[in-house]
């Protein structure tokens, strides 16, 4: 339950209606924890270059030949963000409509597309093999055949083989905590889908494929009709792929776009479509008076991974305090690399979106949060 404040739950009008917004007292939050908050968030930003082609090629993700840019890319902007409480936004910082690639947290909105497609009928079981619809090679080999819709969106794949010109062995025995640090594409054993978790963007640009063979539509025109419209957001963001990323689906070519940047392209959005997406899934999927995705799916969404307690269908938890110890055991976050994150506290009423904030600092934003908040 969350704690009672003077605002009641509201959902902001469509864009380009200003968002309402809402004193701090009238949030329930001390005013002087929220301003140090925001102010702590600009004043630490991401130590990434603004050149974001600059910061690909130098290999803090992978040494050439792997890390070639496949997909489109452009500067960054400087670190911008806000907060909400029961919808109203309460604090903001920088220029929330500048839009930029978000890196990982679109694999996020992937599993928001794999929810509708669960809501259509499209996918029935997420532990019916994935070969069972999507015939096109992929998941031909015998370490693929057993790959279930659940190993995709739980990372626990262990897809193997070369799509779109990168091979998944780019990103095996890959190290979050070390990421721009550490080795990784050491050709280590595969283990059986399903036992082994491990974060890796070729596996995710497979389930995107997928996506696209059962919705057998481009997935930005599907997520535009079933998620962007209905909750109001601007036009102003777009999802790509890469040059090498179109197929042929009944007799047209269509780009299948990316779960993050890592090789370019992906989501380019602003937070404050972003804290739409959040506020979405703070309401159980609830719009007003649509449900645009199913409370099923989100509790499935936010259900812990066996082999990873802080991770669900590709959105981040907080089980035990693991991912951000300042925050509530409840938190959930969209989060992508270079310090961008769709933080959501459903027994709070909060969602805050950070945009190139440095990561380092993203649990102390975390507990300024908490501190602001009047009991």
């Amino acid at each position: 339950m969350r704690p009672p404040t003077t605002l009641a739950d509201i959902i902001p009008p469509a864009h380009p209606a200003p968002w309402p917004e809402a004193m701090a007292d009238q949030a329930g939050m001390n005013w002087m924890f929220l301003e140090e908050a925001a102010r702590f968030a600009t004043e630490n930003e991401t130590p990434w270059p603004h050149d974001l082609r600059l910061h690909l090629e130098s290999g803090f993700f992978e040494p050439p030949p792997d890390n070639e840019i496949l997909g489109p890319i452009r500067p960054r902007g400087p670190a911008n963000g806000l907060l909400l409480r029961n919808g109203w936004k309460v604090a903001s910082w920088g220029e929330t409509d500048q839009v930029d690639f978000t890196f990982s947290a679109a694999k996020s909105y992937l599993s928001l597309l794999a929810g509708i497609a669960w809501t259509d009928g499209l996918i029935p079981d997420l532990d019916e093999p994935v070969r069972k619809r999507v015939d096109d090679g992929g998941f031909d080999a015998a370490q693929n055949a057993p790959i279930t819709w659940r190993h995709l969106l739980q990372n626990t794949s262990e897809w193997e083989g070369t799509l779109f010109g990168k091979s998944d062995r780019i990103d095996r025995n890959r190290n979050l905590g070390l990421e721009g640090r550490g080795r990784k594409g050491d050709l280590r054993p595969l283990q059986p889908p399903g036992t082994h978790w491990e974060y890796n963007d070729v596996r995710v640009n497979r389930l995107a494929l997928a996506l696209l063979r059962i919705f057998r539509r481009p997935l930005p025109e599907v997520f535009a009709e079933r998620i962007m419209h209905p909750i109001g957001a601007s036009d102003t963001w777009s999802w790509h792929g890469y040059r090498t990323s179109s197929v042929e689906v009944d007799g047209r070519m269509i780009e299948s776009v990316s779960g993050g940047t890592h090789w370019g392209g992906g989501m380019l959005i602003h937070a404050e479509d972003q804290a739409r997406i959040g506020l979405l899934m703070l309401n159980r999927g609830r719009w007003g008076e649509r449900q645009v995705i199913p409370e099923a799916w989100v509790d499935l969404s936010f259900t812990p991974c066996p082999l990873n307690r802080n991770y669900g269908l590709l959105w981040w938890l907080n089980t035990g305090g693991g991912r951000y110890p300042s925050a509530p055991e409840d938190s959930v976050m969209a989060t992508g690399a270079g310090g961008n994150v769709t933080w959501i506290v459903p027994s709070r009423g909060l969602v805050a979106v950070l945009r190139w904030t440095d990561p380092g600092a993203i649990d102390t934003f975390t507990r300024l949060i908490m501190q602001a908040l009047e009991e």
